[in-house]
């Protein structure tokens, strides 16, 4: 790096190379769009990640970019998790392609994110610090370090702070990160275990005490646990033994932990910015917002900030809408941000429920969620992510702002495989005749059924435009105003 400003200007810099900028990054790079990702660490892809699941939306949206059937094969399906020794969750009944959850380390995530990222062309700058940003009515200039104290200006179009917890970009346009401490002194280990779990996921609470297991796959296994007896700072030395008694407090058994190769405590946050967007600086993931790890929705919710952006800016920087359309971001993904706060913090409140009080309304809750499948639906369907919708302008057809699962289309595709390439799908009960100059942005398709309604899928697999009947005219002007010129 040298220490002018000259460098040529790129649309779009991500900062943070975990997985919601590396998805990120690599939509825009794949739609044309000039991007950088800067990331302060080495090239390296840490096996001590925290995330260990992907939900169904995510796995869509992954299926979207041909990425899902690899991320599946490197990780197990699970399709029922159990809950407070009583409440069974079974997600063999979603309606979705991916009717259940995959348990799956972070890397493996990251590592099939990073390949599409170069295949697809993005620069990728590593050992680069951001130490300051400004931005202006034109662009934002970031100042970063190199690895030897070397500085560059970089300057782009927009930025995206996808850096995480103590996001620098978040710090450098000032906004607040308000929330709370909500459990402090959370262990995890890296271990072996000479008993093997009987599920794929083990996980449950008992008086002071909460322990989960899942398997890394190499023979390893991550527990995490908490103690409520055991309320020390951060940087408290942890032993195996500690782990151990929490596992017998928690599960009835340590499964004969041994060999750990990590080990760490952690304090669990809930926060998120009061807004997503300020001028051309954009937050996605943990930038934006952190929930405890109850519930598996941190790394997916980020995800999907990802794919919920990226077609977005895509679209204003190639010159196919106005920079309004980019205001969306936060309408669409801040109320979902707040709605995982609340649902990950109620889980993780039940676990930690100690007054008769408490265990009695945590039982009254186990038992109604059991028996009503209505409430149980709409809570898996805000855990796994395909319950969201997006609230749609006044008047619009019912289905706009929803999410569409994977029909089949009637030449014997499936819609997500049309997604690909972050384009649009116009599906028609009749073949329709593009006009216009968007055959790299839309995709054609009729439904496979005898269904009537004109249906246009927005990149992220939600209802941009929909119709009961519409004639080549309303079609064309759908198109025109979502799709572009």
């Amino acid at each position: 790096m040298n220490g002018t400003a000259g460098t040529t200007p790129r649309p779009v810099i991500v900062v943070g190379s975990g997985p919601t900028g590396l998805l990120l990054a690599g939509d825009l790079a794949t739609a044309g769009v000039p991007v950088t990702l800067v990331e302060k660490r080495p090239h390296k892809i840490s096996n001590l990640s925290r995330a260990f699941v992907l939900h169904a939306r995510t796995l869509e949206q992954l299926d979207a970019r041909g990425l899902a059937d690899d991320v599946e094969s490197a990780g197990r399906p699970l399709d029922r998790l159990r809950l407070f020794g009583r409440l069974t969750v079974a997600l063999d009944t979603l309606p979705s392609r991916f009717n259940h959850l995959l348990v799956i380390p972070q890397y493996e995530v990251e590592k099939a994110l990073e390949r599409r990222a170069v295949a697809a062309g993005v620069d990728f700058r590593y050992e680069a610090e951001v130490t300051g940003l400004t931005q202006d009515a034109d662009g934002v200039t970031v100042e970063v370090r190199g690895p030897a104290g070397e500085r560059e200006s970089l300057r782009a179009g927009y930025v995206v702070g996808t850096d995480g917890m103590r996001s620098a970009v978040r710090d450098a346009i000032g906004l607040p990160f308000p929330g709370e401490s909500v459990i402090r002194s959370v262990v995890l280990a890296d271990v072996r275990l000479a008993e093997e779990p009987e599920s794929l996921l083990t996980v449950n609470a008992v008086g002071d005490a909460f322990a989960f297991i899942a398997p890394f796959g190499d023979g390893y296994y991550r527990v995490i646990g908490w103690n409520r007896a055991r309320d020390v700072p951060d940087h408290e030395p942890l032993a195996l033994d500690e782990v151990k008694e929490i596992a017998r407090l928690a599960l009835g058994r340590d499964f004969g932990m041994h060999d750990a190769r990590w080990m760490s405590r952690f304090h669990s946050d809930e926060r998120q910015a009061p807004a997503y967007r300020v001028g051309r600086v954009f937050l996605a993931g943990d930038a934006a917002h952190v929930h405890t790890p109850a519930g598996g929705q941190g790394m997916n919710t980020g995800l999907q900030d990802a794919a919920n952006l990226s077609w977005k800016l895509a679209q204003v920087v190639n010159g196919h809408a106005e920079p309004e359309l980019l205001d969306t971001y936060q309408a669409e993904r801040h109320p979902v941000g707040k709605a995982v706060l609340r649902s990950s913090g109620g889980i993780v409140r039940l676990a930690m429920a100690k007054r008769p009080w408490e265990l009695a309304l945590r039982a009254g809750l186990t038992a109604f969620l059991d028996a009503a499948g209505p409430a149980r639906r709409k809570a898996v369907g805000q855990i796994t992510g395909i319950g969201f919708r997006y609230e749609a302008p006044k008047g619009s057809h019912r289905l706009t702002g929803t999410r569409v699962p994977d029909v089949a289309l009637a030449d014997g595709t499936r819609l997500y495989e049309a997604l690909r390439g972050g384009r649009f799908v116009l599906i028609t009960p009749e073949a329709y005749e593009e006009q216009g100059a968007r055959k790299d942005r839309l995709a054609l398709g009729r439904w496979a059924s005898d269904r009537r309604t004109a249906l246009l899928v927005r990149p992220d697999g939600y209802v941009a435009w929909a119709a009961d009947s519409a004639d080549p005219a309303a079609i064309e002007a759908a198109l025109a105003a979502h799709v572009g010129q």
